[in-house]
């Protein structure tokens, strides 16, 4: 069996690792085990941060809808309990939009969600 050296591969992997690891301070950018931890915990990072995110634009509309609500009198948690009711199925996001660009058509809504 022919023999392997394995310096090619090994190579070509710590390069994509470097390049990926552009940037960083130090070390981090220039050696193979720091940049490694660098990317590793980069990564575990975006992951969390995804998630996150998610969590930070709901309570933006949230905070924008309970606003535009109570310009017109009302609170947040009824206005809410108001859509179960007249089983309007609009969600958060949809609801903080419109109440940004449109605030006639919003206040349609709460007028129907205060009638329900």
């Amino acid at each position: 069996m022919a023999r392997v050296k394995r310096g090619v591969t090994a190579h070509k992997r710590h390069k994509r690792l470097l390049q990926a690891a552009e940037g960083r301070a130090g070390t981090r950018s220039k050696l193979i085990k720091p940049a490694r931890e660098a990317l590793l915990h980069a990564m575990a990072y975006a992951t969390r941060d995804r998630k996150q995110r998610k969590r930070q634009m709901r309570g933006l509309w949230i905070v924008r809808i309970n606003a535009a609500v109570r310009e017109r009198g009302w609170t947040y948690a009824r206005f809410i309990a108001g859509l179960k009711t007249a089983e309007i199925g609009l969600d958060r996001k949809v609801l903080a939009d419109i109440a940004v660009r449109d605030p006639a058509t919003f206040g349609r809504i709460v007028e129907v969600a205060k009638g329900a």
